[in-house]
């Protein structure tokens, strides 16, 4: 399937782990609670809302197959991320490249925010399956180790980012557990 994935600069790549840094990107977020398989289609559901004409606009986003931007159609961007904060989870689509704060259309419903992100550079591991909480709890753990190996320091909350539709066979998923790190 081709869906346009968020441009990066590949800082450093040793064996399964890389340092990228990213430009700033435009997302469309939400806040849910639950656990994390719970939450992430909670915030899916709200989120697919909103790119399927749930805005001002009643303008369709199609999540698989990328348009072009002057079709009234909006195309989205892989990963579909999640991060926890607290008691909640952030579920977050990356919008196309395209567009900017100004010219997505304003969601209907209240939860969804649009934001703009800064610039940033992530340590990254990337792994195949289905990210069941254990899976990501360890991916996570081995990232911060190789992490520490190199004096890297965090800037923020660990990310859960998965690139595929949830009916593709779980040994061929992609995932990644992104962490900020300072610059």
């Amino acid at each position: 399937m081709a869906v346009e994935e968020p441009a990066f600069k590949t800082v450093l790549q040793d064996g399964a782990f890389e340092i990228r840094h990213y430009p700033a990107l435009v997302a469309a977020e939400v806040a849910v609670t639950g656990e994390q398989k719970e939450a992430a289609s909670k915030g899916f559901r709200v989120l697919a809302g909103y790119i399927f004409g749930g805005n001002r606009r009643k303008q369709s986003i199609d999540m698989t197959v990328p348009q072009e931007l002057t079709s009234e159609t909006i195309a989205m961007t892989a990963p579909v991320t999640q991060t926890q904060t607290g008691g909640e989870w952030v579920v977050r689509f990356t919008m196309p490249s395209g567009y900017s704060l100004d010219t997505l259309p304003e969601p209907n419903d209240l939860r969804v925010r649009l934001r703009a992100t800064a610039a940033a550079r992530f340590a990254v591991i990337r792994f195949s399956g289905l990210a069941r909480p254990d899976d990501v709890g360890a991916k996570t753990a081995e990232l911060s180790a190789w992490m520490q190996r190199r004096h890297l320091r965090q800037a923020g909350p660990a990310s859960l980012a998965q690139y595929n539709p949830p009916w593709t066979l779980w040994f061929m998923r992609r995932n990644e557990v992104m962490i900020p790190i300072e610059p």
